[in-house]
């Protein structure tokens, strides 16, 4: 057997050809199993968006990076929020880093690394039994312990994304809501019978081959929407959290383990009565029924002097033309364009309520 690091030597970026089609590069992206991820929609929101002349925009809630890379694959000028951490892991990766890769010198050091003591154990010791085997747990510890010794940021970047897909591709239904120890996941999908260190072998070179410089000084923040620098921008895309008409929208519940891994749960309170071990649900007005109209007002308002383009679905609160009215407050044009579409998460016969119509509400002055 071939030795597998040969296939993860650093090289140039390319080039980008920009197309009127979507980009080829977006084909190299690797796909985030994410809640509400507009990955399938990528084809739609480029056809649209490349009518609205900009060069520089705003992505106000990043989540997997999807689009926020579409951008960028455009030749736009790329800024990246999110309020969680670990998707501005991912679009420091593959927005804002243009040029670094990890070499098999890299990647054979990570390999290499082991945890020096109980500071450097945590997963092991802390999510026993929870999710993965002892091995991966062990594994995962190791490998930061290489990661927090690298001195580029990028680098680091690229280590923790290839580390996260390996997570959430290696747990069943792609959540951290339930353990995924138990027997009735073990469908004999490749994804479950892979270690984390094999998947993250092949997530290495993923993440390396979507690397591409578009000749722009594109950054990622991770901070809230209201808060976060707000450069003068030409376009801002705008995908928050919706509130469902039943369930609820919160992230961390669903993904506090990628959001601890991605900073190895530095300045987050774990709730130790959670079977899990979830990470205590942080504040954001977009949850909540009786702040969300507010919500919706206020950031329309702080990017008034953009073009903004709003993902919204028919099946979120509040309703269209709500958000249509607000919008008009601060834009004298209003379009709505529409797109039926059914999200992945439930994908059932029975799960109706995941068939919505996708909304992309643009608004010009």
């Amino acid at each position: 057997m071939s030795d597998p690091l040969q296939k993860f030597e650093g090289r140039s970026p390319p080039t980008l050809t920009l197309l009127n089609s979507p980009p080829v590069q977006l084909g190299l992206y690797p796909r985030f199993r994410y809640m509400g991820s507009k990955h399938r929609l990528l084809e739609w929101l480029h056809s649209n968006l490349q009518q609205i002349p900009f060069r520089t925009a705003i992505d106000a809630f990043s989540g997997s990076g999807a689009v926020s890379y579409m951008l960028k694959s455009m030749g736009k000028e790329v800024h990246s929020i999110d309020s969680l951490h670990f998707p501005s892991v991912l679009s420091k990766a593959l927005v804002e880093n243009n040029a670094t890769h990890l070499s098999e010198s890299d990647v054979e050091t990570l390999l290499n690394a082991r945890a020096e003591d109980d500071t450097e154990r945590f997963v092991q010791e802390t999510f026993k039994g929870i999710f993965y085997t002892p091995e991966d747990l062990v594994f995962i510890d190791d490998l930061w312990a290489g990661i927090r010794r690298m001195s580029s940021p990028n680098k680091k970047a690229l280590a923790l994304s290839a580390l996260l897909r390996s997570c959430i591709k290696r747990q069943p239904r792609g959540v951290f809501t339930v353990s995924g120890q138990s027997d009735s996941y073990q469908d004999g999908r490749r994804d479950l019978q892979l270690s984390i260190r094999e998947h993250f072998l092949e997530q290495v070179t993923c993440y390396n081959n979507a690397v591409f410089s578009n000749g722009q000084k594109n950054k990622s923040y991770n901070g809230s929407v209201f808060t976060a620098p707000c450069p003068d921008v030409d376009l801002v895309y705008m995908d928050p959290p919706y509130v469902p008409k039943s369930d609820d929208n919160c992230y961390m519940k669903r993904y506090h383990f990628l959001e601890g891994i991605s900073c190895y749960w530095e300045g987050q309170t774990i709730l130790e009565t959670s079977k899990v071990k979830k990470i205590q649900k942080p504040y954001t007005p977009f949850g909540y029924r009786k702040e969300a109209v507010n919500a919706f007002d206020q950031m329309f308002k702080r990017f008034e002097g953009s073009t903004l383009a709003l993902s919204y679905s028919s099946n979120a609160y509040p309703d269209l033309e709500t958000l249509v009215k607000l919008m008009r407050k601060y834009k004298k044009s209003v379009t709505v364009l529409s797109k039926p579409h059914r999200y992945h998460f439930g994908t059932h016969s029975t799960a109706k309520r995941n068939v919505v119509d996708e909304y992309l509400i643009i608004g010009t002055t």
